[in-house]
């Protein structure tokens, strides 16, 4: 089985700030990775910590997956390199976890019993085979549910409009991000351990099928403003 692009986008939503979303594809494999925003100041060189670990993450998951490697294989290697890298490049060393580089994932890579599924957080992928109803591969629309629910409940207590961008709400956002990479929480990021915890889904797929891999943000078309069904 073997892929074709049918079409892509990837449009930051600030256009003065650096896209913090990467995209990687070709005939035998393809990826999605969207970089958590920075809660303070970068450790790493360039414009963006989180489109640091999307990019770099995306590229050299493409170069090991071209090299033969298997989809797990693949991010383990990937991980390690990320690993690497971050520790050899960055300012300083992290104080806290909520200043580590961090992504949500979702990749695609054919096998021997169909298409291997590998994700963390709240990427996801959409797969339309023939008549049958569209199916939802990841937790995109459980995750999102959940964070407008808590960003309700923190507005409320604070008297202030639940918008997870606000100042007044930092220290919550790196207290929850000081919990990823731990227990079933983990996220891809430069620690090699993540790979271990990788979320996993193996699907036969008709060779005429469609899918869509997505990040949360593009996905809120359907989960937050109801613009469009994820499953029509």
């Amino acid at each position: 089985m073997t892929f074709q692009l049918l079409e892509c986008l990837s449009l930051p939503g600030d256009p003065a700030k650096a896209n913090e979303d990467a995209f990687g594809h070709d005939a035998r494999a393809a990826v999605v990775i969207d970089g958590a925003t920075p809660l303070g100041d970068g450790l790493m060189p360039g414009p963006s910590d989180a489109a640091w670990i999307a990019q770099f993450g995306a590229r050299r998951l493409m170069a090991h997956l071209r090299e033969g490697d298997g989809a797990r294989k693949a991010l383990r290697a990937t991980l390690g390199d990320a690993q690497k890298s971050f520790e050899a490049l960055r300012r300083q060393e992290p104080e806290e976890m909520w200043q580590t580089p961090c992504a949500s994932m979702m990749l695609v890579v054919p096998n021997e019993e169909g298409l291997e599924f590998l994700w963390f957080g709240d990427c996801a992928a959409l797969v339309k085979q023939g008549g049958a109803a569209v199916m939802v591969v990841g937790e995109t629309f459980d995750k999102r549910a959940a964070e407008a629910q808590r960003a309700r409940a923190l507005a409320k207590e604070k008297n202030l409009s639940p918008s997870l961008s606000r100042p007044e709400f930092i220290d919550t956002l790196r207290a929850a991000r000081n919990r990823i990479n731990n227990g079933d929480n983990w996220l891809f990021s430069p620690d090699v351990k993540a790979a271990a915890h990788v979320s996993r889904r193996v699907m036969k797929m008709a060779p005429e099928a469609i899918v869509l891999l997505a990040t949360d943000g593009f996905l809120a078309l359907a989960s937050d403003y109801g613009a469009y069904s994820a499953t029509a």
